[in-house]
């Protein structure tokens, strides 16, 4: 019951919760990053490369991007203000010669481990370009032993590249209303070790939403903006990706529409 009641307060807190979705032909076009998106750089930072990305839009064929998460990565009724929507936009914008692909796969109240003994079946049905996996919310309130998840999160992250897909880690949102309820440090500090292990992005949302909070562009402890804020920490979190694997493909301005 208290695992229950910890992943629907983190879902609240973040204003980011709904059903599994696909992205395309919703998203509006992305005008100049708000102010309230703004990050220093090093968050949107990697030394791990996008290869399969950088081939296949040089190539010029379509790029498809499966965005794997929980509940957390679309938005009730708002689909296409959701973040997967929000960097399938983006990048449409950036990369206007490409045809850019971007479907959701919800593994709603899912381990790592549970998520990851999908993938194989899923990887054979989808054939995705870039697998983006959102993951390590449930293992923490059910508190996994990170040496577990740190093991499911390997298995997971070699099953999709054994598939031929690049992959980027996203981690755990970040909440100021239940940081003191679930000790989150081991599996961010796990997730990054797989990260340099495999030689994967890792997007840091954690990191991101919690300098945004502390810096005052979003009040993340206030449960009085609902939807609203939802859809703005979205927008944000999309324009963040999608910069992040255009960087991490090191996609110069022949392929960019700046």
């Amino acid at each position: 019951m208290k695992a229950k009641v910890l992943l629907s307060l983190i879902l609240l807190c973040g204003g980011l919760a709904a059903p599994s979705a696909c992205a395309e032909d919703a998203a509006p076009a992305a005008p100049a990053v708000p102010p309230a998106c703004e990050l220093p750089s090093y968050l949107l930072t990697t030394d791990s490369r996008l290869h399969k990305v950088a081939d296949t839009v040089k190539a010029g064929k379509p790029l498809d991007i499966l965005v794997i998460g929980s509940r957390s990565t679309t938005i009730p009724s708002s689909e296409n203000s959701s973040y997967p929507a929000r960097m399938e936009a983006i990048l449409k914008e950036k990369l206007p010669s490409e045809a850019v692909h971007v479907s959701v796969e919800i593994q709603s109240k899912r381990t790592a481990e549970e998520a990851a003994s999908t993938f194989v079946k899923l990887m054979e049905e989808k054939k995705p370009t870039l697998v983006i996996w959102q993951t390590g919310t449930v293992d923490a309130i059910r508190s996994i032993d990170p040496d577990d998840f740190r093991g499911a999160v390997t298995e997971g992250v070699a099953a999709l590249q054994n598939a031929g897909a690049d992959v980027v880690l996203m981690n755990l949102q970040y909440s100021p209303r239940t940081e003191t309820m679930i000790s989150v440090p081991p599996y961010l500090d796990n997730m990054r070790v797989v990260a340099q292990e495999h030689d994967v992005p890792l997007f840091d949302r954690f990191a991101i939403m919690r300098q945004w909070n502390d810096q005052g562009q979003f009040d993340l402890f206030s449960p009085s903006r609902g939807p609203e804020l939802a859809k703005q920490v979205h927008d944000c979190l999309g324009r963040a990706l999608a910069q992040f694997v255009i960087d991490a493909a090191h996609l110069g301005p022949a392929q960019q529409q700046n």
